[in-house]
């Protein structure tokens, strides 16, 4: 009966999640699920707070990357960014197209794929519409770009640190995911202006761009110094093996110092601009999980997952990286990510290599939302900002795309672990 009830709520909260009952956010949705958890006694109190505090060093990345960003969009560094595209491209929309995919993979290697997906996506919506483009495939590289470059770095994607711990060995990350990352970018690129190909023969004139006050401009610039700075701090920590949470919040500290000396600090603003939601939409989730985890569900799903891969190593990994993509398009990649993380940590077998499977699973869950809109929750929050710009994105051009790109990135990733090995 426990089993069933545990199934039950985990269902329930993810249904919650997505439908969104009576307007129910998807962080009260999963907060409710944990509550179900305790109140059965699925999970403990004390099993609750000791998973939470496992998690210490992926709230305070969070919150670092949130507070970073905020500070990055109110200092203009995105609006500088697409504008100078804009202008480098004198007038020629396949460059311009090819310089935000730069821009994108960019922000999404040293600020998250959240800050590409949330925060480049109106800059972008506002330029195209100002130079008089059609908007779909700039809007397309945006979302797609974000979870695509989401594995340059451990610091490109929260799900990174959620799956891989709070102690990242860089040269490993990099020796299994580099030229993954590096072909899934180039690939996604060359797909997608070929598919926009007639789009993209647009010319546009330069002189639409409204011009930035220089008070602004320099202002940006500080911002992006600062944030090169960081970016290499935060490289430089995780190649040392030092957690991430408390290297992304000194650094947001020292951002919004420098925003404070030359007086571009707003404090207001900086509250509003954190999701404070996602803390409880985590907490919530972590709880539900190690429910899971307590009735021995993820343990029996991570057997009947790699027992798909049983006999090959390639194979395992092949399952490992589909099969986290698949769940990650069913029920969201941050709940795929715990339950794949725990159940590699229960199930996995001590004949397969388990460092390589926790790649491939991080590649499932970090490509996997390419596939839906519904794969991610900055995915989600992505089509209704374009709403806001009277622009509908077409479910089926997306899924369509998805399926173009994503199984083919998937399979490359998944042969260039095994061939790491």
């Amino acid at each position: 009966m426990q089993v069933v009830l545990g199934l039950g709520i985990f269902a329930a909260t993810l249904i919650g999640i997505f439908a969104r009952p009576a307007r129910l956010s998807e962080a009260h949705a999963a907060l409710l699920g944990a509550l179900a958890m305790l109140l059965t006694g699925i999970v403990s109190p004390e099993t609750a707070a000791a998973a939470l505090y496992h998690e210490w060093n992926v709230y305070l990345f969070f919150l670092g990357l949130m507070v970073t960003t905020a500070l990055a969009e109110r200092a203009g560094v995105f609006t500088m960014l697409a504008r100078a595209a804009a202008i480098w491209a004198n007038g020629s929309s396949r460059r311009l197209y090819l310089m935000l995919f730069l821009i994108g993979a960019l922000v999404t290697a040293f600020l998250s794929n959240d800050a590409t997906a949330l925060l480049l996506t109106p800059v972008v919506a506002t330029l195209v519409i100002q130079l008089r483009l059609s908007p779909v495939p700039y809007l397309f590289a945006t979302t797609f770009i974000a979870d695509t470059a989401s594995f340059l770095l451990p610091v490109s994607n929260p799900i990174n640190v959620l799956l891989l711990g709070e102690r990242i060995d860089l040269p490993t990350f990099f020796r299994f995911l580099l030229a993954p990352a590096l072909f899934a970018i180039l690939a996604n690129y060359i797909i997608f202006a070929w598919w926009f190909r007639h789009d993209l023969r647009m010319v546009y004139d330069p002189a639409r761009l409204p011009v930035l006050d220089s008070r602004r401009q320099q202002t940006a610039r500080l911002t992006l110094s600062g944030l090169a700075v960081l970016a290499l701090v935060e490289v430089t920590a995780a190649w040392y093996h030092l957690p991430l949470g408390p290297v992304a919040v000194l650094g947001a500290c020292a951002l919004a110092l420098l925003a404070w000396r030359i007086g571009q600090l707003d404090w207001k603003s900086l509250v509003r601009g954190i999701s404070w939601s996602l803390f409880g939409f985590l907490t919530g989730m972590v709880i539900v999980v190690r429910g899971l985890t307590e009735l021995g569900l993820t343990e029996r799903f991570g057997t009947w997952l790699l027992a798909l891969g049983a006999g090959s190593t390639l194979r395992a990994i092949l399952v490992t990286a589909f099969g986290t993509a698949l769940g990650a398009n069913l029920i969201n990649n941050v709940p795929m990510a715990l339950v794949m993380r725990a159940a590699l940590e229960t199930s996995a077998p001590a004949t397969l290599p388990q460092e390589a499977l926790r790649y491939a699973a991080l590649l499932g869950a970090d490509l996997g939302p390419n596939v839906t809109t519904v794969g991610s929750l900055a995915t989600i929050l992505w089509v209704l900002l374009l709403r806001r710009y009277g622009i509908t994105v077409s479910v089926r051009q997306y899924i369509l795309l998805g399926f173009l790109l994503v199984p083919l990135l998937l399979a490359a990733g998944s042969l260039a672990i095994w061939l790491q090995l």
